[in-house]
């Protein structure tokens, strides 16, 4: 006999079957709380969760911290995009063979090494700042080693949520990890500005190597099936390549990772500009920036939330689609804006609709490629982001050099609004609901 307060049996649904004829399943049903975190009722996903927040609350704040650094230094615009173009680079050509690794290996021992490896970075950063040696080309250098790292980390860590939870809750995992980044957004930013300000910036870097201890202890704690390491291919290159004839038979993917690259050069490169638009077209200092930031990632925080919650319940196309426009939209009115009340508003909510975005494309993605192949597709949605992120970075820094904070970022808005359109434009003949099955 069941026990008296047991809660009734989660109801679920068929979700197409990926090439292997695997079934799939996610769970729909009354909406409640304990659905928006259904995936924390996996003890490692919990580890995970909780170190994760912890590190990337540190990351944040060095992010902050080292933008903010460059600027000073240099009072570069074309240089802020320099720095995010060199520590995007590595993904360009480390992310396939990332994703390869990912498919190959025991994916929490490649995470183990990259948090540690990056860990080491941030204390070496901290040493030259604290001791006032720092200059712009140790930045480069160090934003580089951390790229090649990110190029390792970013396909095994997206390939590990199913490992840490199951099928039925990856898509809510995926939500859930989009929620983690950007609760630290909202943290990290606001305590950067607080230290910048009364510790000095070397204390950002010194707490963010400390901060990696965290997630690299949860990572210990895990206890995870004895991994068994699949035959070894007759070819690397080819193993790694095998993940572009795997999109390149899917349509659905081909569509998200298209989309992905436009809005990853003219849509969040506006992150590069935002120490010059708060310097020079919103006149406020660095707590005032780190609000800025930390607006962002509220509204980032609350669309992977929704995501989490609705996501079974809404069409993805239309979280897709409808989060990059409204995402755009408030793009194009932050550039318009002088006003620091309405720019934080308006990066409130375009962090709202972006995560809406990112995170649903993700989620579409990780659920409709097979597990044998999830890591090197997820390496190959790191080259797009990798690739794109830098190129967009140069994009912004060189337009803004010569046109202005402002009209760069309108430029963003208009190309990703109408990426949206032309997207919506193509999809639309296709059946109505993406999660169909392609033949």
């Amino acid at each position: 006999m069941p026990p008296e307060h047991a809660s009734p049996p989660a109801q679920v649904a068929p979700v197409p079957q990926e090439v292997t004829g695997q079934p799939r399943r996610v769970v729909v049903g009354s909406l409640a709380w304990r659905q928006t975190f259904a995936a924390l009722r996996h003890r490692n996903f919990r580890l995970f969760f909780a170190g994760q927040l912890i590190s990337l609350t540190g990351t944040w704040m060095q992010n902050t911290a080292q933008s903010w650094l460059v600027y000073q230094l240099t009072g570069s615009k074309l240089l802020l995009g320099v720095v995010a173009a060199v520590g995007s680079a590595p993904m360009l050509f480390f992310s396939l063979w990332g994703g390869s690794v990912a498919d190959r290996h025991s994916k929490r021992a490649v995470v183990l090494w990259t948090q540690t490896g990056m860990m080491a970075l941030a204390f070496v950063f901290a040493a030259l700042v604290w001791t006032g040696r720092v200059q712009p080309w140790h930045i480069l250098v160090l934003a580089a080693l951390g790229g090649v790292a990110m190029a390792f980390d970013m396909p095994a860590r997206q390939a590990f949520m199913v490992e840490m939870t199951s099928r039925a809750d990856l898509m809510n995992a995926v939500s859930l990890n989009s929620s983690i980044v950007n609760g630290a957004r909202v943290v990290g930013p606001s305590v950067a500005g607080f230290l910048m300000a009364q510790a000095g910036m070397a204390m950002c870097f010194f707490l963010n190597g400390l901060s990696f201890l965290a997630v690299i202890a949860g990572l210990l704690l895990m206890r995870l099936p004895r991994f068994v390491p699949s035959p070894e291919p007759a070819s690397a290159w080819e193993h790694a390549l095998d993940g572009f004839k795997y999109v390149a038979r899917h349509r659905r993917v081909r569509i998200l990772l298209l989309l992905f690259g436009v809005v990853g050069i003219f849509g969040w490169s506006y992150s590069v500009l935002l120490p010059a638009f708060a310097t020079d077209v919103l006149r406020v200092g660095e707590s005032q920036y780190g609000a800025l930031l930390s607006a962002n990632g509220i509204g980032a925080l609350l669309g992977a939330l929704t995501v989490a919650t609705f996501g079974h319940r809404i069409r993805p196309r239309y979280l897709v689609l409808g989060g990059l426009a409204l995402f755009s939209a408030m793009l194009l009115l932050l550039a318009l804006t002088r006003s620091y009340s309405l720019a934080l508003a308006c990066l409130l909510v375009g962090g709202w609709g972006m995560l809406i975005y990112f995170s649903t494309t993700n989620t579409v993605i990780q659920t409709s490629v097979a597990d044998n192949m999830r890591g090197r597709v997820m390496g190959i949605w790191a080259l797009v982001f990798g690739g794109m992120t830098p190129l967009g970075g140069m994009e912004a820094g060189t337009l803004a050099h010569y046109f202005g904070v402002s009209r760069t970022i309108a430029v963003g808005a208009v190309v990703c609004g109408a990426a949206a359109f032309i997207t919506w434009w193509v999809v639309r003949r296709t059946p109505p609901e993406w999660m169909k099955k392609e033949e």
